[in-house]
């Protein structure tokens, strides 16, 4: 996989629908494909966290207006690039200290344990592939920390009718939704595996 150079032109960021994510890990594969060449979640600039069975979150950078981890940072490895829309890692200057990881409060940081630097999203240079592959089309990209918020929000309303919902089918023994659902699930990642095989990235 390679990046296409365009310009991440405003701020930018990639949010996630709970309600949506099934903590496949897909979107990790990907990015860690595309930044580095092969299949690796250690690596991916994106993280699911699995929170409990029906609410898994991603995290990556959300480009701050002010970034935390810029100033955090004791060497200066970190910059916002000139238009304020990407955070750039000089990783001759970073040490792997860890501080602006610590310093980020949205999880956005990742340290490569390979080259003990850290490693930040830059949206693939406007086509990010966690958001195209993922299978339940649960990452959205957003301009705004009130429109993430908002998105976040609606999903996590959501939660208690859908809990509520397994619940009952479950009580009654009627499991032939939960398996349908099940089903289409694992079918769209198969179409998403299919897709990359298709590409010749698997």
């Amino acid at each position: 996989m390679k990046s296409k150079n365009l310009k991440v032109e405003g701020r930018r960021f990639i949010t996630i629908r709970p309600d949506k994510c099934t903590g496949c890990g897909l979107c990790e594969y990907v990015c860690s494909l595309e930044k580095n060449g092969f299949p690796n979640p250690s690596l991916s600039r994106i993280r699911v966290i699995r929170l409990a069975p029906l609410l898994n979150i991603a995290m990556t950078c959300r480009f701050c207006n002010d970034p935390p981890c810029v100033d955090a940072c004791p060497r200066m490895a970190l910059r916002q690039s000139e238009d304020g829309n990407l955070i750039l890692v000089n990783e001759e200057r970073c040490d792997g200290c860890g501080w602006c990881i610590q310093a980020c409060p949205y999880g956005g940081l990742i340290m490569d344990p390979y080259k003990n630097v850290v490693s930040v999203c830059d949206l693939c240079g406007g086509e990010p592939k966690c958001v195209d592959f993922c299978p339940e089309e649960a990452l959205e990209i957003v301009s705004s920390d009130e429109e993430a918020n908002k998105i976040f929000g609606s999903a996590l309303e959501e939660l208690p009718k859908e809990i509520e919902k397994m619940s009952m089918l479950i009580k009654k023994r009627d499991l032939s939704e939960i398996f349908a659902r099940a089903e289409e699930r694992a079918e769209n990642l198969e179409r998403k595996f299919e897709e990359l095989r298709r590409r010749g990235i698997l």
